[in-house]
């Protein structure tokens, strides 16, 4: 039987996998309809680049044995351009495959193309000088989020089931949220590395986004490290809800002590409820003492001195420092500041992350889970974190909208967006952390949460894309 274009579309990764191996359909009938997906999305510019099929052999006893996957084009993959989003990285070629994208071809799955990215994966939007503005299924005159906007446009289009993403700070859980997917981060130190933790580099997470479930955890088991030296035991593999009831946090004001927006907060609200109908025991808190201008200086001026690192690295390249033509300005607003910073600054940022990891995960001394919205707002408009504005815009509307996630990348902790709502046509995540080492806990509610507020039936319109 043919693989049609919209039933590919609505298939997940797991069922793909099952219709290949049952010989319901073939690699390359879902391979075609991938094509096919991909030319009816062009107009989102959401790829960066196309796998030639010949680099890319599956694994065929892998879970995902056959099934599509698009990579961040932050992750360097031989036989992909290795951009990082950026100029300065138009012809970088991609080093040998690192560990987890070893680990990615294990699952089977079949890497198809390079997703966009913000610039090195700096601002929640993916709209670079590189390649363009990249724009949300839902609405197109909406940012698909960022860093990961070009991976969340992809599914959420239904052009690959999942793509490869990443998170320094929120940059799964945003984009997750904003083109209504699932989208998990799991514990640090949880998955094999993609590259050494050095710099902002240390506070990234490496996993998938997805529209189930099922999908999210697959992947994470095919990806978990499982050396002597790995910090946690290996997760249980986790298929659905646990009976045990939960004692959950719930909170909605940021980081920065901002409420947010009021279709937010009520979507919020409406989670509240949904959990204690289903039995959990939910307490509205207050949220964790968190300094959290402290942190969000932390985080800048982490990415400021990473931002310089790399200036330098390739001044000797180019014979002189890069500039205006190979960085955008805000990248290079970061490292211009990162030059007027003490040399005490980097242990100050160690200290404030230190403090606020140890200050956020009191909460789960009396509790086993907590409940924000995802982002302050619905998606925002393209434009609104372009890299064209000046640095302190930037990250003044960065806290406003990004100031329930980064904490959870330096307290180690999993989370993940759960796409529970809709408002005026535009998704909604909602956002549930553990302790660290609680990755199980978090898919078991998932499971749940999937059964009785489900969302599989909320597709985005092919129609209402633009055309290139």
């Amino acid at each position: 039987m043919s693989l049609t274009t919209e039933a590919y579309r609505q298939l997940d990764g797991i069922e793909l996998a099952r219709r290949i191996r049952s010989g319901h359909t073939s690699p390359e009938e879902v391979h075609r309809a991938f094509a096919h997906a991909l030319e009816a999305a062009r107009g989102l510019n959401a790829v960066s680049a196309v796998a030639d099929p010949s680099i890319r052999s599956a694994d065929a006893q892998g879970a995902f044995a056959g099934v599509p996957i698009a990579v961040k084009e932050l992750l360097a993959v031989p036989g992909l351009p290795w951009t990082m989003g950026s100029r300065l990285m138009r012809t970088n070629p991609a080093p040998g495959a690192s560990a987890y994208v070893e680990a990615l071809l294990g699952s089977g799955a079949r890497i198809v193309a390079s997703a966009t990215a913000s610039e090195f994966g700096l601002l929640g939007s993916t709209e670079s000088l590189l390649h363009g503005l990249t724009h949300n299924p839902w609405s197109t005159r909406h940012s698909a989020g960022g860093s990961s906007g070009g991976s969340a446009a992809l599914v959420a289009a239904g052009v690959v089931p999942m793509a490869h993403a990443n998170d320094a700070g929120g940059s799964i859980r945003g984009p997750a949220s904003m083109n209504g997917l699932f989208g998990f981060m799991p514990s640090r130190g949880r998955c094999v590395p993609a590259g050494p933790a050095e710099g902002l580099s240390a506070l990234v997470i490496e996993h998938v986004l997805t529209r189930t479930v099922r999908d999210s955890q697959a992947m994470l088991q095919a990806t978990l490290r499982r050396d002597a030296e790995a910090p946690w035991a290996p997760m249980p593999e986790v298929h659905a809800p646990d009976p045990k009831r939960l004692r959950i946090a719930a909170w909605h004001t940021t980081l920065v002590g901002q409420g947010a927006a009021p279709a937010v907060q009520a979507a919020w609200q409406r989670t509240v409820e949904a959990c204690a109908c289903m039995g959990h025991d939910v307490h509205i808190v207050e949220a964790p003492k968190v300094d959290g201008r402290a942190l969000s200086d932390a985080f800048f001026t982490v990415a400021a001195q990473t931002m310089q690192g790399v200036m330098a690295m390739f001044e000797p390249i180019l014979g002189r420092m890069p500039g205006p033509e190979e960085l955008e300005p805000f990248t290079l607003e970061l490292a211009q500041w990162a030059s007027t910073l003490g040399p005490d600054a980097g242990e100050t940022c160690a200290a404030t992350f230190k403090e606020a990891a140890t200050t956020h995960n009191k909460i789960f001394e009396h509790f086993d889970v907590t409940l924000t919205p995802t982002l302050a707002t619905p998606a925002w408009a393209l434009g609104h974190l372009a890299p064209v504005l000046d640095r302190q815009t930037l990250i003044s509307r960065t806290e406003q909208a990004v100031g329930f996630t980064p904490i959870h990348n330096v307290a180690g902790c999993p989370a993940m967006s759960v796409p529970l709502e809709m408002h005026e046509g535009l998704p909604i995540g909602m956002h549930f952390a553990a302790p660290p080492g609680e990755d199980a806990r978090l898919f078991a509610l998932a499971y749940e949460l999937e059964a009785e507020l489900p969302w599989k039936h909320r597709y985005a319109e092919v129609q209402t894309w633009p055309k290139s």
